[in-house]
């Protein structure tokens, strides 16, 4: 019989990786998807939004920009910070909190939005994520998401990860946030409507040298994964990225340019 998964650890060894390097170098890029899925979700002014696993901030700025009362929760205060900055620069209203989206610390129904970019999917435990998202939105709220497919660029990253560096055992993929079939299994019983659309995001670098710099430099999980690995599987791990990089470009010989499938989802509270 298999042991249960020990979701503490896996947490504490998780939020070591997301404080390590600096994810905001990273997310930044990623604001256009934070507008993206404000709109989706038709924010109105004064409505309180909750953002989840916010890291930097972009779904928190997207959602301040339209007056919404937001409240900006991650478990890295780390990552808070970044995106308070970023608030206090736009002079934007923004109240953070380091929460987890496992143990939100919030009373039933206090959010008429609950949002998440490339965040809550990475939170080791779905099932309790996905309710608690859904306990502290109001029936009739909606909870919006943007994630990383499996067989985009980003899930296939992942995998390449894996290959060199397995992941623990018993833990679901967080790319299964980006299939429609996970998300009905996990919201099912809370939603009375479940959108979810196919978009892509264009990863933009100088050459596949320069993204593999960048994130294993910056981005906390690919930052780990090299410092784990000996000198022989990280070259092995920088090959395989390589060729997976190269293999997806759109952009030609001098740049980079990758397109990296999510799913932008709204769930409409029952």
């Amino acid at each position: 019989m298999n042991a249960p998964t020990d979701f503490i650890a896996l947490k504490t060894r998780q939020q070591a990786a997301w404080a390590s390097g600096d994810y905001a170098v990273i997310g930044t890029t990623l604001q256009l998807v934070g507008e993206s899925l404000a709109e989706a979700c038709d924010l109105r002014w004064d409505e309180r939004v909750l953002d989840v696993a916010a890291g930097n901030g972009n779904a928190t700025l997207a959602a301040a920009r339209r007056g919404a009362r937001v409240t900006s929760t991650d478990y890295v205060p780390t990552l808070l910070e970044r995106g308070a900055e970023r608030a206090q620069a736009e002079r934007l209203d923004v109240q953070f909190q380091v929460a987890d989206v496992e143990e939100l610390p919030f009373d039933d129904a206090s959010f008429d939005v609950v949002l998440s970019t490339f965040g809550v999917m990475f939170a080791p435990d779905h099932a309790r994520s996905a309710a608690e998202m859904a306990r502290v939105c109001r029936p009739g709220g909606r909870i919006g998401l943007a994630n990383w497919t499996p067989e985009g660029f980003i899930g296939q990253l992942f995998k390449t990860l894996g290959r060199q560096l397995p992941p623990p055992a018993g833990v679901q993929p967080p790319s299964l946030w980006g299939t429609e079939a996970h998300l009905r299994e996990l919201f099912g019983s809370t939603a009375a409507k479940i959108d979810a659309t196919p978009r892509l995001f264009n990863f933009r670098y100088r050459s596949a040298a320069h993204f593999i710099d960048v994130f294993r430099t910056w981005y906390g999980p690919v930052h780990k994964a090299f410092a784990a690995l000996p000198p022989d599987k990280a070259q092995a791990l920088e090959s395989d990225l390589t060729e997976l990089l190269n293999r997806l470009n759109r952009g030609g010989p001098t740049a980079l340019v990758v397109p990296s499938e999510y799913l932008e989802i709204v769930i409409t509270r029952r």
